[in-house]
């Protein structure tokens, strides 16, 4: 700080001192800016007081800001000085300068009309680590002409105004950081967050929701949507925040619409006049002011786009940090989507799968069994009736009668193999007993069970939901084929048991096993795992060459509501 010598009384440096212990422990910079002028006047009973900030390049001022002049005389004056003029020389020789009249010095560029009459001068440096961070301008003393104790007193508190500003400028400073690095970590959770949320989800719908929901959070939006790309179009499939609700499936056209845009160049776009620019019908349906439209890119390809509207929390413009974070954010957005819609993808090639075997099983068993009796008694009765002889026709309508017989009983088979009428009548208790039956009879497997589903058979108020009787059902049914078809002439064991909360269904052979991995998935497996998937059950398939075959079934019990028909709605 500078000395000060005998020109500052004892109650201008009293004043000093607790001038400066106020403003060095101020952190926020516009409240020292203004108290620093307003000081200004009261210790050298100046009528007018400015303090110039200057530019990053320090050859001109940046702020001018002022005290003593009213608001009308603002307009009237215009625009504020550059740092021209006497100004200019604080500028160019940061010094304290004092003068009796400002007009007369010849770096004097006089006043602008409008502008009030000044004559006495008085003007210090604000020196910030020995840089010109600014000057403070007096002007107009009562009494006469600013003295050299007015020049001390100013000199002083400019190195505290100095230390004050300096004081809230680092303080700001680590304030932005540390908003920045909350910012970072919030993300950085946030991201986290939404990568743990999608990680173990695979179904669409769900996986949008969440990503509407943790994007709007992470940059504090109104609103945020996501639409994917459909050929030419982007169809909205999900939204949150403050939008209606008609908004959900609502389609845009790529072409001429910033979206296309945004899809086409894989950029995002910040919108600060969102309703002149969207180009498409979201724009008066979500009313946005602002907007911020970011790319879902997956292996370079642009698959749909996230697009924000009106930041809630100091906006309603995003920022460029806005835009970092939501660029991330997109990044884990396009993964889980993609990864849903493979998975999904996936699963119904599988079941068109699975359901063409079982169409070609149907068809096998029709033409092997059924279709070869038919064949049969038609030659049979053709070779009877070319004869001419009564006893052969005779013996002719008997082995049709026994042929057609076998035939009938082979499609009565098939079709309680679609759909028993036990099941839809009896419950699966019932059922899965006479498919027991049915299953040693035409393979001579022994087969014991240990059935206890915990209600009795033919009480509708005790049974449990269809889908959960015909899941237990078909998974004992391919449970058994399967035993049957690979493990041979071997002891198979069904166990059904319940609790409160969950059905326990258990398929065990003593085959010769196998290593259980997705090749050995076929039709069997598969259909199993997707009536136990529909009911949300699990399963465990164990299995070790030369160990044997267990397949166990935990599914979640749901009862059949009273007033709910007997017969099931669904097929199979």
């Amino acid at each position: 700080m500078a000395a000060t010598d005998e020109h500052l009384d004892a109650q201008r440096l009293r004043r000093l001192l607790d001038v400066g212990r106020s403003l060095v422990s101020e952190l926020d910079l516009e409240v020292v800016l203004d108290r620093v002028l307003e000081v200004a006047r009261e210790l050298t009973g100046a009528r007018y007081a400015a303090l110039g900030i200057l530019d990053e390049r320090r050859q001109e001022l940046e702020r001018f800001l002022t005290r003593g002049i009213d608001a009308d005389t603002h307009r009237a004056i215009g625009d504020l000085p550059r740092g021209h003029g006497i100004l200019g020389v604080l500028i160019s020789d940061p010094r304290p300068l004092r003068l009796s009249d400002v007009g007369e010095h010849p770096r004097s560029y006089g006043f602008p009309l409008g502008h009030p009459p000044m004559h006495s001068f008085v003007g210090v440096p604000i020196l910030i680590r020995g840089q010109a961070y600014g000057n403070l301008y007096l002007t107009e003393k009562t009494g006469g002409d600013f003295d050299a104790g007015d020049e001390e007193a100013l000199v002083v508190l400019a190195d505290w105004a100095a230390i004050a500003i300096e004081n809230a400028r680092l303080y700001r400073g680590v304030a932005v950081r540390r908003d920045e690095l909350e910012r970072a970590v919030s993300a950085l959770e946030t991201t986290s967050s939404i990568a743990r949320a999608v990680g173990g989800e695979t179904d669409l719908e769900r996986i949008l929701e969440l990503l509407v929901k943790r994007g709007r959070a992470l940059v504090d939006a109104r609103a945020m949507l996501v639409a994917l790309r459909d050929g030419e179009e982007l169809v909205v499939q999900a939204a949150a925040g403050e939008v209606p609700a008609d908004v959900i499936g609502r389609r845009i056209a790529v072409a001429g619409s910033v979206a296309g845009d945004v899809l086409r160049t894989q950029q995002p776009e910040r919108l600060a006049d969102a309703p002149s620019r969207l180009r498409f019908a979201l724009a008066e349906h979500v009313g946005a002011a602002t907007g911020l439209i970011v790319p879902l890119v997956f292996r370079g390809e642009a698959v749909g786009v996230l697009a924000a509207f009106d930041r809630t929390v100091a906006g309603p413009e995003f920022s460029a940090e806005d835009q970092r974070l939501v660029q991330a954010f997109a990044a884990t957005a396009a993964t889980a989507v993609m990864t849903a819609q493979n998975v999904a993808a996936h699963g119904l090639r599988r079941s068109v799968e699975a359901a063409e075997r079982e169409r070609v099983r149907w068809a096998r068993d029709l033409h092997d069994e059924t279709l070869q009796e038919l064949a049969a008694l038609r030659i049979t009765l053709s070779s009877a009736r070319n004869s001419g002889d009564a006893t052969t026709l005779e013996r002719a309508a008997e082995e049709a009668i026994e042929r057609a017989t076998a035939a009938i009983q082979a499609v009565r088979g098939l079709i309680t193999d679609m759909r028993p009428a036990s099941l839809d009548e009896l419950g699966a208790g019932a059922a899965l007993e006479a498919l027991v039956d049915r299953t040693r009879r035409l393979s001579g497997v022994t087969i014991t069970t240990e059935i206890d589903l915990g209600y009795e058979a033919g009480r509708e108020r005790e049974r449990h939901a269809p889908e959960l009787e015909v899941a237990i059902y078909r998974f004992v049914q391919e449970g058994l084929t399967n035993a049957v078809k690979h493990a041979g002439d071997v002891d198979v064991h069904v166990a059904i048991a319940e609790t409160a909360d969950a059905v326990t269904a258990v398929v065990r052979d003593e085959g010769p096993g196998f290593e259980p991995d997705a090749d050995h998935e076929g039709f069997g497996l598969l259909g199993i795992r997707e009536r136990v998937d529909l009911v949300g059950g699990t399963l465990s398939v164990r299995s070790a060459p030369g160990s044997g075959t267990t397949l166990e079934a935990t599914l979640p019990v749901r009862r059949r509501a009273p007033e709910q028909a007997t017969r099931l709605g669904a097929a199979s």
